[in-house]
């Protein structure tokens, strides 16, 4: 039959993972003067094959079928009426009441307006913004991804406090995925999936925060990607944060890798000194507390793993000012934190850089203090200069001096050279976060 080796054709190009999500549920229903009609079970699906797949098909269906045309994908009639269990139905209320979600609390104290923005994460935090304000749904899903206290769940209730602000009826379910799986458990020992599905029904927005955590629960991962298909379909718009880009999540399915990367993927970097700061100045302003500059500089320099260490730290030097009753100075500084910065000190260095990067790119270390041009060792070299700026309180001579002896214009340039690129090459973000989450890790 045509459409058996047509999908043989196909499942040899794209894959079982992906033959499975996407080809396997259509149906082919006719062919009438060279134009094939298929028919497929929901809107996204059929948005995503006319995306993605459409050219695969045309090719694997001439080469069966030289005289055919064109492909013409409908939406199956009644898709979203079915009644499955695997699937929330349609829009209309469940017949009789249904337990709400326990939804987490947005916190009021997480705002747009207290989010410093910088360098790393412009972009998340732009996407955030527009996905919050806009009426219409922009980008779907929104995905927002980085390592452990970077800004992503500030940003998460973030747009949960300025959908409510700009339009109350709004329905807004936020949850982590902790959460989702522990609902999911409790309705299916109570026997009563469908009240579950039917709480998804009458939503706005889904927001669900961590999903590496689904890595473990294939259950709850194919109840996800159905409520997550319902949503699409009827133009809902869907909210998720991970700790790494829905292509790096481990025991993740790929159908739902894929649905998760079908929209705006948005990552934040680890912080710059200049975004460290930034937040520490910020943070003081609120409090109206006197703190000198040169601590909070001293602070942005040492405390480099994360945000929420930066401010505990903070946090802990103006405590132990108020119970011993001393002024904030760098000496009271290091000996509150002394245990802190011994561990931090012991974290990241040139030599700890230069050797993650040497490592991840299959080079000496003395590649890359050479003189050596060749793009091969050059841009290992330029990224491992860029991540000394970032992670280090380190100068730009002393830089230069441990690659060589170059100068603070060289390293200057290199840095410069690689937030371009960043902007452009989204395969050297990826660089970048794997080499930073290795370094982080040690």
């Amino acid at each position: 039959m045509l459409w058996d080796n047509v999908c043989k054709h196909i499942h040899a190009q794209i894959g079982d993972a992906e033959y499975t999500s996407w080809i396997k549920p259509l149906l082919f229903k006719s062919i009438d003067n060279g134009t094939i009609l298929i028919e497929c079970p929901s809107l996204f699906v059929k948005h995503w094959i006319e995306s993605n797949l459409l050219r695969t098909m045309e090719k694997a269906f001439k080469d069966c079928l030289p005289d055919v045309k064109s492909i013409h994908i409908k939406l199956a009639v009644n898709s979203n009426k079915k009644n499955k269990s695997n699937d929330i139905t349609n829009n209309s209320p469940p017949t009789g009441e249904s337990a709400p979600i326990a939804t987490q609390n947005v916190e009021a104290r997480y705002t747009f307006d207290n989010f410093v923005v910088g360098k790393p994460n412009e972009f998340a935090y732009a996407a955030a913004l527009k996905i919050a304000e806009s009426p219409k749904v922009q980008f779907n899903p929104l995905f927002l991804y980085g390592g452990v206290g970077l800004g992503k769940t500030h940003l998460m209730h973030a747009i949960a406090n300025r959908i409510k602000q700009v339009n109350p009826k709004r329905r807004v379910v936020y949850l982590s995925a902790e959460q989702f799986m522990y609902e999911f458990i409790k309705a299916i020992r109570s026997k009563d999936t469908m009240s579950f599905k039917a709480q998804f029904r009458n939503i706005d927005v889904l927001m669900v925060d961590d999903v590496q955590f689904f890595s473990t629960a294939n259950a709850t991962q194919e109840e996800f990607f159905h409520t997550f298909n319902v949503l699409i379909d009827n133009n809902k718009q869907i909210i998720i944060s991970a700790d790494k880009s829905p292509s790096d999540l481990e025991n993740i399915e790929e159908r739902l890798k894929s649905r998760m990367n079908w929209g705006l993927v948005a990552d934040i970097h680890p912080t710059t000194y200049e975004l460290r700061l930034g937040i520490l100045q910020n943070k003081v302003e609120k409090l109206e507390y006197n703190v000198p500059n040169t601590v909070l500089e001293f602070l942005a320099c040492k405390i480099t793993s994360n945000v929420r260490e930066l401010e505990g730290a903070l946090n802990r030097v103006m405590a132990y000012a108020e119970l011993v009753g001393k002024e904030i100075d760098l000496d009271l500084v290091i000996y509150a934190l002394r245990d802190v910065l011994r561990a931090q000190e012991k974290i990241i260095t040139a030599s700890d850089i230069q050797e993650r990067v040497s490592e991840y790119y299959g080079l000496k270390r003395s590649d890359l203090k050479s003189a050596c041009r060749r793009k091969t060792i050059s841009r290992p070299r330029q990224l491992a200069m860029y991540l000394c700026k970032q992670m280090t309180p380190m100068s730009l001579p002393d830089i230069g001096r441990e690659f060589g002896g170059k100068d603070h214009t060289s390293v200057l340039y290199a840095v410069n050279n690689v937030e371009k690129l960043k902007k452009i090459d989204p395969n050297l973000s990826k660089e970048l976060d794997t080499i930073t989450r290795t370094l982080n890790a040690s």
